[in-house]
Protein backbone atom coordinates (compact mmCIF):
# COMPACT_ATOMS: atom_id res chain seq x y z
CA UNK A 1 0.00 0.00 0.00
CA UNK A 2 1.17 3.50 -0.83
CA UNK A 3 -0.22 5.32 2.20
CA UNK A 4 -0.96 5.07 5.88
CA UNK A 5 -3.55 3.01 7.68
CA UNK A 6 -5.65 4.89 10.23
CA UNK A 7 -7.88 3.26 12.81
CA UNK A 8 -10.83 4.63 14.72
CA UNK A 9 -13.08 3.01 17.28
CA UNK A 10 -15.13 1.25 14.59
CA UNK A 11 -13.24 1.71 11.32
CA UNK A 12 -10.01 1.04 9.45
CA UNK A 13 -9.02 3.61 6.83
CA UNK A 14 -6.42 2.42 4.33
CA UNK A 15 -5.45 3.01 0.69
CA UNK A 16 -7.43 1.16 -1.96
CA UNK A 17 -6.45 -2.41 -2.83
CA UNK A 18 -7.66 -4.55 -5.74
CA UNK A 19 -10.23 -6.35 -3.56
CA UNK A 20 -12.03 -3.04 -3.00
CA UNK A 21 -12.99 -2.74 -6.67
CA UNK A 22 -16.10 -4.97 -6.60
CA UNK A 23 -17.78 -3.14 -3.68
CA UNK A 24 -16.70 0.21 -5.18
CA UNK A 25 -18.43 -0.70 -8.47
CA UNK A 26 -21.53 -1.79 -6.56
CA UNK A 27 -21.65 1.51 -4.64
CA UNK A 28 -21.04 3.66 -7.73
CA UNK A 29 -23.77 1.91 -9.76
CA UNK A 30 -26.54 3.45 -7.64
CA UNK A 31 -28.43 6.68 -8.37
CA UNK A 32 -27.67 7.89 -4.85
CA UNK A 33 -24.02 8.46 -5.89
CA UNK A 34 -24.96 11.34 -8.18
CA UNK A 35 -23.25 13.80 -5.84
CA UNK A 36 -19.92 11.99 -6.25
CA UNK A 37 -19.97 11.31 -9.98
CA UNK A 38 -22.28 8.31 -10.24
CA UNK A 39 -24.04 6.34 -11.25
CA UNK A 40 -21.20 4.71 -13.16
CA UNK A 41 -20.88 1.68 -15.37
CA UNK A 42 -18.11 -0.74 -14.34
CA UNK A 43 -15.61 0.62 -16.94
CA UNK A 44 -16.17 4.21 -15.78
CA UNK A 45 -16.00 3.10 -12.13
CA UNK A 46 -12.68 1.41 -12.91
CA UNK A 47 -11.27 4.74 -14.11
CA UNK A 48 -12.45 6.51 -10.94
CA UNK A 49 -11.10 3.66 -8.79
CA UNK A 50 -7.72 3.79 -10.57
CA UNK A 51 -7.56 7.58 -10.14
CA UNK A 52 -8.16 7.29 -6.40
CA UNK A 53 -5.65 4.44 -6.03
CA UNK A 54 -3.07 6.12 -8.26
CA UNK A 55 -3.27 9.46 -6.46
CA UNK A 56 -1.48 7.83 -3.52
CA UNK A 57 1.54 7.22 -5.76
CA UNK A 58 1.41 10.53 -7.60
CA UNK A 59 0.35 12.95 -4.86
CA UNK A 60 0.97 11.03 -1.65
CA UNK A 61 -2.68 11.59 -0.70
CA UNK A 62 -6.02 10.19 -1.71
CA UNK A 63 -9.24 8.74 -0.47
CA UNK A 64 -9.05 5.88 2.00
CA UNK A 65 -11.12 2.75 1.76
CA UNK A 66 -13.32 2.63 4.86
CA UNK A 67 -13.47 -0.83 6.39
CA UNK A 68 -15.78 -1.76 9.23
CA UNK A 69 -13.52 -3.24 11.93
CA UNK A 70 -16.02 -5.78 13.30
CA UNK A 71 -16.98 -7.29 9.94
CA UNK A 72 -14.18 -6.40 7.50
CA UNK A 73 -16.86 -5.01 5.18
CA UNK A 74 -15.93 -2.24 2.73
CA UNK A 75 -18.14 0.74 3.64
CA UNK A 76 -16.99 3.42 1.17
CA UNK A 77 -14.30 5.99 0.63
CA UNK A 78 -13.33 9.00 2.72
CA UNK A 79 -10.27 11.17 2.82
CA UNK A 80 -8.05 13.89 1.45
CA UNK A 81 -8.55 14.79 -2.18
CA UNK A 82 -6.85 17.45 -4.29
CA UNK A 83 -7.21 16.89 -8.04
CA UNK A 84 -5.65 19.36 -10.44
CA UNK A 85 -7.63 22.61 -10.42
CA UNK A 86 -9.64 21.73 -7.30
CA UNK A 87 -10.83 24.74 -5.25
CA UNK A 88 -8.84 23.69 -2.18
CA UNK A 89 -7.60 20.84 -0.03
CA UNK A 90 -10.65 18.67 0.42
CA UNK A 91 -11.63 15.86 2.73
CA UNK A 92 -14.57 14.20 1.07
CA UNK A 93 -16.75 11.17 1.69
CA UNK A 94 -18.99 8.67 -0.03
CA UNK A 95 -20.34 5.64 1.78
CA UNK A 96 -22.58 2.71 0.95
CA UNK A 97 -26.24 2.95 1.89
CA UNK A 98 -25.82 0.47 4.77
CA UNK A 99 -23.39 2.90 6.43
CA UNK A 100 -25.82 5.83 6.46
CA UNK A 101 -27.06 7.05 9.81
CA UNK A 102 -24.34 5.25 11.75
CA UNK A 103 -21.89 8.15 12.12
CA UNK A 104 -19.27 6.47 9.93
CA UNK A 105 -18.82 9.45 7.59
CA UNK A 106 -18.17 11.78 10.53
CA UNK A 107 -15.88 9.28 12.26
CA UNK A 108 -13.81 8.61 9.13
CA UNK A 109 -13.70 12.28 8.09
CA UNK A 110 -12.54 13.27 11.58
CA UNK A 111 -9.62 10.81 11.40
CA UNK A 112 -8.83 11.99 7.85
CA UNK A 113 -8.89 15.64 8.85
CA UNK A 114 -6.64 15.02 11.86
CA UNK A 115 -4.21 13.19 9.56
CA UNK A 116 -4.32 15.92 6.89
CA UNK A 117 -3.66 18.70 9.40
CA UNK A 118 -0.97 16.74 11.29
CA UNK A 119 0.86 14.96 8.47
CA UNK A 120 0.14 16.94 5.31
CA UNK A 121 0.53 20.34 6.92
CA UNK A 122 -2.76 21.61 5.55
CA UNK A 123 -3.99 24.87 7.11
CA UNK A 124 -7.52 24.70 5.68
CA UNK A 125 -9.85 21.90 4.62
CA UNK A 126 -12.90 22.17 2.40
CA UNK A 127 -15.78 19.89 1.48
CA UNK A 128 -17.45 20.46 -1.91
CA UNK A 129 -21.10 19.58 -1.46
CA UNK A 130 -24.10 19.83 -3.77
CA UNK A 131 -26.65 22.40 -2.57
CA UNK A 132 -29.33 19.70 -2.30
CA UNK A 133 -27.10 17.08 -0.65
CA UNK A 134 -28.58 17.48 2.83
CA UNK A 135 -26.94 14.37 4.35
CA UNK A 136 -23.44 15.59 3.42
CA UNK A 137 -24.26 19.08 4.65
CA UNK A 138 -25.21 17.51 8.00
CA UNK A 139 -21.86 15.70 8.14
CA UNK A 140 -20.03 18.96 7.36
CA UNK A 141 -21.91 20.71 10.18
CA UNK A 142 -21.03 17.90 12.61
CA UNK A 143 -17.39 18.39 11.62
CA UNK A 144 -17.69 22.10 12.43
CA UNK A 145 -17.47 23.31 8.84
CA UNK A 146 -19.23 26.44 7.66
CA UNK A 147 -20.81 27.02 4.27
CA UNK A 148 -18.51 29.46 2.46
CA UNK A 149 -20.81 29.80 -0.54
CA UNK A 150 -20.85 28.65 -4.16
CA UNK A 151 -17.76 27.03 -5.61
CA UNK A 152 -16.53 25.91 -8.99
CA UNK A 153 -14.95 22.59 -9.85
CA UNK A 154 -12.57 22.12 -12.78
CA UNK A 155 -13.68 20.62 -16.11
CA UNK A 156 -15.31 18.23 -16.75
CA UNK A 157 -17.15 18.85 -13.45
CA UNK A 158 -17.48 22.61 -13.99
CA UNK A 159 -21.21 22.25 -14.70
CA UNK A 160 -21.92 20.88 -11.22
CA UNK A 161 -23.47 23.16 -8.63
CA UNK A 162 -21.41 22.95 -5.45
CA UNK A 163 -21.06 24.84 -2.23
CA UNK A 164 -17.72 25.01 -0.51
CA UNK A 165 -17.85 24.15 3.17
CA UNK A 166 -14.74 24.36 5.28
CA UNK A 167 -12.71 25.41 8.25
CA UNK A 168 -9.19 26.35 9.19
CA UNK A 169 -6.77 24.22 11.13
CA UNK A 170 -7.04 26.66 14.06
CA UNK A 171 -10.84 26.36 14.13
CA UNK A 172 -10.60 22.55 13.89
CA UNK A 173 -8.08 22.37 16.74
CA UNK A 174 -10.15 24.70 18.95
CA UNK A 175 -13.26 22.59 18.33
CA UNK A 176 -11.42 19.32 19.01
CA UNK A 177 -10.10 20.69 22.34
CA UNK A 178 -13.57 21.70 23.54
Amino acid sequence: MNGPTLTTERLILRPFVAEDFAPFVEMMAHERTGFIGGPMTPPVAWRAFAAIAGAWSIEGISMFSVIERDTGRWMGRVGPWRPLGWPGNEVGWGLIEAAEGRGYATEAATASMDWAFDHLGWDDIIHTIGPTNLPSQAVARRLGAENRGPGRLPAPLDGWDVEVWGQTKAAWRARRRS
